[in-house]
């Protein structure tokens, strides 16, 4: 099912994100004071908890206990996780395929070296478009996908 983040979900939420992140973008940044220094669950939970307007564009995809989720920003996606231990279940198609027929989502940005995201968003009708920019206080580019 899925429903609408709250505050209850703040520690999972933070634990999906950063875990996730670690395992994805360690080889791409090749950063372990960012991975390992920066990027803190009980940090990441703490702030959703003081901040709890934070969690209102953040969709769970919740089957007992929440397994993934996405942050959903107009029609924009934002971030789209699975808890690493539940990849290849569906669960990301069922996120992107909610935001795509019920949030009417149609673009997001991705990093141009997370090949294995790109041909997940193609798979759900996303193309890669010209826009390109690097990401924040990194030196990787990012690229625009639409639907």
């Amino acid at each position: 099912m899925i429903r609408h983040a709250t505050i209850d979900d703040a520690s999972r939420i933070a634990e999906i994100l950063i875990f996730t992140k670690r395992m994805n973008y360690r080889k791409i940044f090749k950063n372990d004071k960012v991975s390992f220094g920066e990027m803190q669950v009980y940090q990441l939970a703490k702030d959703y908890i003081d901040n709890p307007d934070k969690l209102k564009n953040i969709w769970v995809y919740d089957d007992e206990f929440v397994k993934g989720m996405i942050h959903i920003d107009g029609t924009r996606i934002v971030e789209l996780y699975v808890d690493t231990f539940f990849e290849n279940q569906g669960i990301g198609s069922i996120l992107v395929e909610f935001a795509v027929e019920q949030m009417k989502c149609d673009c997001l940005w991705v990093l141009v070296k997370n090949t294995k995201a790109i041909q997940f968003y193609e798979r759900h009708g996303f193309v890669l478009t010209e826009k390109k920019q690097l990401e924040e206080g990194t030196t990787e580019f990012i690229i625009q996908m639409e639907r």
